[in-house]
């Protein structure tokens, strides 16, 4: 199984699904981390990604991105705010499975596996936190690599040579949208890893830069509000536009199922 091979895998094929025209996939998490695992012991290339409202919103407007998500062979949906709108149009999806989640459980594969993630992006004292961070929670894991996301379209080409030269097993990519997507679309074909992973701002969340939401907020769905209250001059009108976006979005896609019913 190679490549765009992952769509005939029989789980993935019984479990995609479609939401606000994006395909995704209804996996638990231990399902999305056996097929990583999966991956990496056949080395078959395997490149997943997550959707959130946020990018929901984006690629409805955005048909790059959109093709660049739809691309990926994994897609997880990474947002209670996608759970609940999926289950609210009729789309079978049981649980969320959120992206930096995923990252934290393939750090704990690898440690206990052997396997050998490479760190790419985030700011340079991110990744020397990560570092640390890794080292305290999984001593017997082995990083392959360290590259911040503050490189030049120009050295593109020596950062993947980089990466290959590493010897890892999996790659991490923490771009932002759409510069992550985009980067991992454009470069899959060449890179050795066999699981790659854009992990947005988790090296951020992991490295203990940004404090992520409790669980019962996460739960309610307010993770967006637990971030404005952190960061209200930044945050403010980029959650309260995609969020009216997004209900507008599920607003017609409700009634116009109403009407063809």
């Amino acid at each position: 199984m190679t490549g765009t091979a992952w769509a005939k895998h029989p789980l993935l094929m019984q479990r995609r699904r479609e939401f606000l025209g994006a395909p995704m996939h209804a996996l638990s998490m231990g399902e999305t981390i056996g097929l990583a695992e999966e991956s990496m012991q056949t080395r078959t290339p395997l490149l997943h990604t997550v959707v959130n409202v946020a990018k929901l919103v984006t690629m409805k407007n955005n048909a790059e991105l959109r093709e660049d998500v739809a691309s990926a062979d994994v897609i997880n949906v990474d947002g209670t705010g996608v759970l609940w709108g999926a289950r609210l149009l009729g789309v079978a999806i049981d649980e969320r499975v959120a992206g930096v989640d995923v990252m934290t459980e393939m750090f704990a594969l690898c440690a206990s596996k052997g396997y050998r993630p490479f760190l790419l992006g985030a700011e340079q004292h991110v990744l020397d936190d990560m570092a640390a961070e890794l080292a305290r929670r999984y001593p017997d894991l082995v990083i392959a690599g360290l590259q911040n996301g503050y490189f030049a379209a120009e050295q593109e080409a020596d950062v993947i040579a980089a990466i290959n030269a590493s010897g890892a097993d999996c790659l991490f990519v923490a771009l932002p949208t759409p510069r992550k997507e985009r980067f991992l679309k454009r470069y899959r074909s060449e890179l050795l890893p066999s699981f790659v992973m854009g992990v947005g701002g988790s090296f951020d969340v992991f490295a203990g830069k940004v404090v992520r939401a409790p669980v019962l907020i996460q739960r309610l769905g307010l993770e967006w509000l637990f971030r404005v209250v952190q960061e209200p001059g930044r945050l403010w009108r980029r959650y309260y536009e995609t969020n009216t976006a997004y209900a507008a979005l599920l607003w017609q896609a409700y009634w116009a199922r109403r009407s063809a019913s």
